[in-house]
């Protein structure tokens, strides 16, 4: 039986734990942030007094500039404030107030990322030049109630949200592809990790 999608009860996990990606080398990633959203982000954490810590997150094309980098930043993304990665900077944890399914509140709900407003919708790479739509199997709903078809399950806002963000990440296949390596992780993991900065991805 198909369920809608809600908030578990309490649950804050996806604001809370961040993920290595693509792989365990390249460090854990940040909330991804377009880059027509990186001023009003940056202006919320003024006005808030939350400091935020945004670095790139995808490049296209060679720098002339650089000898290594892109020629344009097409995501950025904002890194949790805990050491390893995790914790979302907007995320109020402090307060006992909460949000409406018992979770910790999100300081700027109703301007969150467009990132943030596709969750739990993502795209699922079926391992060719495919992909397709899917619920991460990490939220807690969707591993409970799990299933591909998002739309069926009121999450049209979110499958367009998922869109526009694909749509802004269109590549040539042409072009070069840089993505940034974080060096952020848990301990255990340390050694492992690419130093900060741009790796060129073959695609």
């Amino acid at each position: 039986m198909l369920r809608k999608f809600i908030c578990v009860e309490g649950c804050s996990d996806c604001c809370v734990y961040r993920d290595y990606y693509p792989s365990i080398e390249y460090g854990k990633i940040g909330v991804l942030i377009l880059p027509e959203e990186k001023p009003k982000i940056e202006a919320i954490a003024v006005k808030t007094d939350v400091k935020i810590k945004i670095i790139p997150r995808l490049g296209l094309g060679k720098s002339k500039k650089r000898t290594n980098g892109p020629q344009k930043i097409i995501a950025y993304q904002m890194m949790g404030k805990n050491f390893n990665g995790n914790l979302c900077p907007f995320l109020d944890v402090e307060n006992l107030d909460r949000s409406p399914h018992g979770g910790f509140k999100c300081r700027i709900y109703e301007e969150r990322p467009l990132a943030c407003r596709a969750y739990p919708v993502i795209e699922e790479n079926s391992g060719g030049s495919s992909s397709s739509v899917a619920l991460d199997n990490k939220c807690t709903f969707c591993y409970k109630h799990s299933t591909t078809n998002a739309e069926r399950n009121g999450l049209q806002r979110e499958a367009e949200a998922l869109i526009k963000i694909k749509a802004d990440m269109y590549v040539d296949k042409k072009t070069k592809v840089w993505r940034y390596a974080t060096s952020i992780g848990d301990d255990e993991n340390k050694t492992k990790l690419l130093p900060e900065g741009w790796v060129l991805q073959n695609i």
